[in-house]
């Protein structure tokens, strides 16, 4: 079995066993139901190399993705939040197949070769990026595809909250999914966020967690939108519930608030 049949079977097992664990055995790993998510962050240094990155990004990475069928593809860059210069790059499509596979069919596409040839072979002295993290995540039930938010074809202002949720044990992230998936989403419609994805993380770090994120037109309209989520009732009901709340489901946040860039597809 080679790397891409072994990465291909290992995410079907852990989408299936996502899928059972929250009662949801009928739209297991294949069902083409719920999407895959690669997340990748470009750990970045000011200057030259962001402006070749995103060169790169805009000239030769997102338009060889679509060619591919991955897409819309998301690039932001983090306005607010820790570890320095970075950009992170949405990558959602309907197989997983589709993204394991992505980098194998880059090689064998010339036009992307070309495109991309200044990023690829920057020198060592002079890298296109400090470093790479990626992370493969199945859509959840409740929002089971990306959702790019209104106008943002239009290019209207827009900005986004990336928040991690990580749990102690696999049990309470179980309970954080189902939820999220039970009640959040209506909560965070009616609150006025643009709900964009949400997903498991099957490959990564700091697991097991959750991923998802959340659109706005501005800082203020975010602070004012969590104010009316948190003073719901919808939220105190779900917070209430024994279910949710035998223990602290979640032992740590992570979250950024991210700029899309100009030539970003979400």
């Amino acid at each position: 079995m080679d790397r891409r049949d072994f990465l291909a079977s290992s995410l079907a097992t852990a989408a299936a066993a996502t899928a059972a664990a929250g009662g949801l055995a009928a739209q297991a790993a294949g069902s083409g139901s719920r999407e895959y998510y690669e997340l990748r962050r470009y750990h970045l240094l000011s200057g030259p190399q962001q402006r070749l990155a995103s060169a790169y990004f805009r000239d030769a990475l997102i338009p060889a993705l679509n060619r591919l069928g991955i897409g819309p593809v998301g690039v932001f860059s983090v306005s607010i939040g820790a570890g320095g210069p970075s950009t992170y790059v949405l990558m959602p499509a309907a197989k997983a197949e589709t993204l394991l596979t992505a980098e194998y069919r880059l090689v064998d596409d010339a036009v992307y070769q070309k495109a991309a040839a200044a990023f690829l072979n920057a020198p060592m002295a002079q890298p296109g990026f400090v470093r790479l993290e990626s992370a493969m995540l199945y859509a959840l039930e409740a929002l089971p595809k990306l959702t790019p938010p209104p106008g943002g074809a239009a290019k209207e202002t827009r900005m986004f909250e990336l928040r991690t949720y990580e749990s102690s044990t696999d049990q309470d992230h179980r309970r954080k999914v189902e939820m999220v998936n039970v009640g959040e989403l209506p909560i965070f419609k009616k609150s006025g966020f643009w709900p964009i994805f949400m997903g498991d993380t099957l490959i990564g770090s700091r697991q097991p967690n959750l991923t998802y994120m959340i659109g706005f037109p501005s800082l203020a309209e975010r602070d004012a939108y969590w104010k009316t989520f948190f003073g719901s009732d919808e939220w105190k009901a779900l917070t209430g519930n024994p279910r949710y709340n035998f223990e602290a489901l979640v032992a740590n946040v992570d979250n950024a608030i991210l700029t899309p860039a100009a030539y970003s597809q979400v």
